[in-house]
């Protein structure tokens, strides 16, 4: 990875995550390809189109492949697969490891997420990432971002988090910023896991159990009062395991969410295509990893085994 970017993407999962960033990437002039299942053929034919409040594009070529071995050589490979999809990596990146300085970018929920990729590329390759965004995946090859977009990302480290942040990441950052992403580095990546828990245990359990937007949640006190519960209980979970997040962030969460328009989390659209849920890496491992520790996450683990029966269902 070279100091003046001209870095090449792959794009592996083209939805609301994938759809959105790559998008932006192929509209800021950056070499992208883009694996694509279901809308391969669509994409391939009509191109990729994305509405947002910050302006929208429809980029009408666009690098398609439906197989992976006949994708190029690429510097980043950005991971947009929802988790529940992991079982199809260990075909999709070896291939694509196209040389030792290739890096693999997960933007993926939940915890666990670096080390099991990490088991199929090594633990040198893998940057984790954290995305804050808004949008869905409203038609083949058809994104709407609605709002945010930010996303942190950090080295993965095995044993403890670095003390300063690392030429690559900063290079990597850099050229996202260049296209548009509001790209941020953090030295503790499992600390901004904990960090985005403390959003997704709540209000995806929550929305998804009441089949409601995030402002009618926060309209009723009583149910404000159970979110705010159960992101102290994430809190302290992640305290339990070594990741200290200041009390203040709840509170900033709530009036960040407060502040949002309707929503409908990741969850809640799966539940509604009848698709599996991320219950394994945003509920079953935080409640795991906690309770190895000596915490136990009662309110949360509620709240997951009424999700698990919905997934069932």
């Amino acid at each position: 990875m070279t100091e003046n970017g001209n870095l090449h993407y792959a794009i592996v999962g083209t939805g609301a995550v994938g759809g959105y960033y790559g998008g932006l990437l192929a509209h800021a002039g950056k070499s992208v390809h883009f694996l694509l299942n279901t809308d391969y053929s669509h994409v391939t034919k009509h191109g990729l189109r994305v509405d947002s409040p910050n302006g929208d594009f429809h980029l009408k070529k666009v690098n398609t492949y439906h197989n992976v071995k006949n994708m190029p050589p690429c510097d980043v490979i950005i991971i947009a697969l929802k988790t529940t999809h992991n079982h199809l990596l260990p075909a999709i990146l070896p291939p694509l490891m196209a040389h030792k300085d290739t890096l693999v970018l997960t933007l993926q929920n939940g915890l666990g997420i670096e080390e099991e990729i990490a088991t199929l590329v090594g633990a040198n390759r893998v940057i984790g990432g954290l995305c804050f965004l808004c949008s869905n995946k409203t038609g083949p090859g058809y994104i709407t971002h609605l709002d945010y977009g930010k996303i942190i990302m950090g080295d993965y480290y095995q044993k403890r988090s670095p003390e300063t942040i690392s030429k690559r990441l900063s290079i990597l950052a850099n050229d996202l910023n260049s296209a548009g992403i509001q790209a941020q580095t953090a030295r503790d990546i499992l600390k901004e896991r904990w960090k985005k828990l403390v959003w997704n245990v709540p209000y995806n359990g929550l929305c998804t159990l009441f089949q409601t937007t995030t402002d009618k949640l926060m309209r009723h006190a009583p149910m404000k009062l159970l979110i705010r519960d159960l992101m102290k209980e994430v809190v302290l979970a992640a305290k339990s395991c070594g990741a200290i997040i200041d009390n203040k962030f709840t509170d900033e969460m709530l009036q960040t969410t407060e502040q949002m328009a309707a929503y409908k989390p990741s969850m809640l659209l799966d539940y509604e295509k009848k698709v599996e849920l991320e219950l394994e890496t945003i509920y079953h491992r935080p409640i795991q990893k906690a309770a190895k520790n000596g915490f136990q996450m009662k309110k949360t683990e509620v709240i997951y085994q009424q999700l698990l029966f919905l997934n069932n269902y």
